[in-house]
């Protein structure tokens, strides 16, 4: 038997989480509205990092006589973030199940990544060229696998996830290979890979997660605090 919300229940736990929901809202309904929380709170984070991808990427292109110690680390704190909305992106659950699928293994290989970034400060340029290159064309390559999904989803912006990924994956690789050229040349190469991974990021968060938003009446609306 299903249960449901009366006008006057309070749901408590250890979270104090508030939703406003209708009344006779089925306990089901309301654990939907707080998972669509967490769904906002990765695909916003998606788009925040991949942003900031972008703008340092800009940076180091710009001004590629950075020093490598201030690039380790902001690249690890960077990764390090990226690592944790990925977890949280992974333990939500978005209608399609398709940009997070990876996200468990990614988002935990992103925060030792970082880790190491931010303590081994020793020939960090080319430590940074060849984890990021790694990770870069891991992830294109999982991409095109999302981009599949997303045509099987019928999802009309699939192609965009496909060119971004693709292009970030050989851009990715090119970091891998790069010829030895020097400290700026590798860093305006990482700045170019930044740019495209924070692309990559930022398409698939807006055409492959989908947030349930539940229909409400602003008369009918009572508040219930979740707990778990």
């Amino acid at each position: 038997m299903m249960t449901t919300v009366p006008q006057s229940a309070v749901y408590s736990g250890k979270q104090g989480l508030r939703f406003a929901v209708p009344p006779d809202t089925t306990f089901t309904e309301v654990k939907n509205m707080k998972s669509e929380k967490y769904i906002r709170t990765a695909k916003t984070g998606y788009i925040i990092i991949s942003a900031l991808m972008c703008i340092l990427g800009i940076v180091f292109t710009a001004v590629p006589d950075l020093s490598a110690n201030l690039i380790g680390r902001l690249f690890g704190v960077l990764i390090v973030l990226f690592g944790v909305i990925k977890l949280i992106g992974y333990f939500s659950k978005d209608l399609y199940r398709l940009a997070f699928q990876h996200d468990l293994a990614l988002g935990i290989l992103l925060i030792v990544l970082g880790g190491i970034m931010l303590i081994d400060t020793n020939n960090v340029l080319n430590i940074i060229c060849i984890v990021v290159g790694i990770y870069i064309l891991l992830d294109g390559l999982l991409k095109i696998q999302i981009a599949i999904d997303s045509k099987r989803f019928g999802l009309s912006k699939w192609w965009l996830i496909m060119t971004a990924a693709i292009v970030t994956g050989i851009v990715g690789l090119m970091l891998i290979i790069r010829p030895d050229e020097g400290v700026r040349f590798a860093t305006v190469l990482l700045g170019i890979s930044l740019i495209f991974e924070g692309i990559l990021n930022l398409v698939t968060a807006l055409t492959a997660v989908k947030i349930m938003r539940s229909s409400q009446s602003s008369d009918d609306i009572i508040d219930i605090e979740i707990n778990e």
